[in-house]
């Protein structure tokens, strides 16, 4: 098993965990901390990826210059990780469905703890279930070809974004359920993610009858 997939397992684990401490009622502190962790990881098995790929050649310190907009090293991991989609096919899609379980876990829990309406749930389900079907014959997000996607999946300030407003809104959330936290904020943090989740959508489905 490659290590980026261990990663992967690793972190769906911590995220399907994360989402059972919340029906408990634990602590939301520690499951922001389990959530902080999981998304982590998300970064870890990318780099895992490209290190094992490079056979070690690329340090974490190049992969940090890369994701902070070095051009020279951009472009050396962009060419890595489209070495990994074409060789190691199932490695991306793992990645992804890792990301679509930990998400749709999430949703659920807090729609049925009712924290968060029925109707976000599947909004998102529909919004996923269309999206992966389009970019599965295209491939991953690596290969997008168009400007809107190239803007939304490439920039670090809308990829950044997504992250940071996802924890924020799953981490929140927790609050408002376990300590009774003003459930306005969440909703604002729902909203964002949500609004981010569909803008992101669009740019693969358009990059993808693009093709």
């Amino acid at each position: 098993m490659r290590a980026a997939d261990g990663a992967t397992y690793f972190r769906v684990a911590l995220g399907i965990l994360a989402a059972y401490l919340v029906i408990i009622r634990v602590s939301p502190v520690l499951i922001t901390l389990l959530i902080a962790v999981a998304m982590a990881l998300d970064a870890v098995d990318g780099y895992l990826a490209v290190w094992q790929a490079s056979s070690g050649k690329v340090s974490l310190i190049d992969y940090l210059r890369a994701a902070a907009g070095n051009a020279k090293h951009a472009k050396q991991i962009k060419a890595i990780k489209q070495k990994v989609s074409e060789s190691a096919k199932f490695g991306p899609r793992i990645d992804i469905a890792g990301d679509r379980v930990v998400e749709y876990v999430f949703w659920i829990v807090y729609s049925f703890v009712n924290v968060v309406p029925l109707f976000i749930l599947i909004i998102i389900v529909i919004r996923h279930s269309f999206v992966d079907a389009f970019m599965a014959a295209r491939g991953t997000s690596s290969k997008m070809k168009t400007k809107f996607a190239q803007i939304v999946f490439a920039s670090n300030l809308w990829r950044s974004g997504i992250n940071v407003v996802k924890f924020l809104a799953f981490s929140y959330l927790a609050f408002v359920y376990v300590w009774g936290y003003p459930a306005w904020i969440g909703y604002v943090l729902v909203t964002i993610l949500v609004a981010y989740i569909l803008v992101r959508g669009a740019a693969e489905i358009y990059d993808s009858t693009k093709g």
